[in-house]
């Protein structure tokens, strides 16, 4: 007797994560407009069509679900759980992103999402499906992440205090760090710039000196197979 194929359909979701110094870091949900979870707040996400990629159903999703278009999207996870879903057997492969959130304030929510918007990763609501996995997950693979890939400026300005690069670590790593040491180490990478410019004074004693990430200079870094490692 031969077995009939079993009926497997598969979807992409994406775990946005915002920044912004003085709000840290936020994700970025959708509440659903149809069952199943009708009402509940999700990852944005949904069903790859037959004729697109993975990359480019997740891009999509993004754009219809809440306005918004990342150009960079890393693979975070296959999601494979046979009860992950009630509708039917649903295979999901995640995706996560870093964005400044000053950049996608306006959302517009469509197709499947009633509403989209940015929460503060520490007062999240409850999720639905397995959503609130997927993001465990994300935020393990971030915070990983951090401390062998430069991935954090990305979310600073082109010049910044050496204060603004403590914070987004102690944001996105979700901890206090030993800033002495810390300094010490990112400084003797030689991938800052130290220029010949001072934070705006904010009346808290004096004026920080400005740095910029030297991208061409970690580029050589790893071609001379020196590790990044904080």
């Amino acid at each position: 007797m031969v077995k009939k194929s079993p009926v497997i359909s598969v979807t992409v979701d994406a775990v946005v994560f915002g920044y912004a110094k003085t709000e840290g870091v936020s994700v970025l949900l959708i509440r659903r407009k149809y069952p199943p979870f009708k009402d509940e707040w999700a990852i944005p996400g949904g069903f790859v069509l037959e004729d697109e990629s993975l990359e480019e159903a997740v891009k999509r999703e993004l754009r219809e679900e809440t306005g918004i278009s990342v150009k960079y999207l890393e693979q975070l996870y296959t999601f494979g759980a046979p009860d992950r879903d009630p509708r039917q057997r649903i295979i999901s492969v995640a995706y996560f992103a870093l964005v400044k959130t000053a950049r996608f304030m306006a959302l517009k929510a469509d197709t499947d999402a009633s509403v989209a918007q940015w929460f503060n990763i520490t007062e999240l609501p409850a999720l639905a499906f397995d959503h609130k996995h997927i993001l465990e997950k994300a935020i393990q693979r971030i915070q990983a992440k951090l401390r062998y890939e430069p991935i954090g400026f990305e979310l600073l300005d082109k010049k910044f205090p050496f204060s603004d690069l403590e914070r987004l670590y102690v944001s996105l790593l979700g901890r206090e760090i030993d800033r002495r040491n810390f300094k010490k180490k990112m400084l003797s990478l030689e991938i800052l710039d130290e220029l010949d410019e001072y934070a705006r004074n904010d009346g808290a004693g004096r004026p920080g000196k400005m740095f910029s990430f030297n991208k061409q200079r970690y580029t050589q870094l790893q071609k001379e197979g020196i590790l990044f490692e904080i």
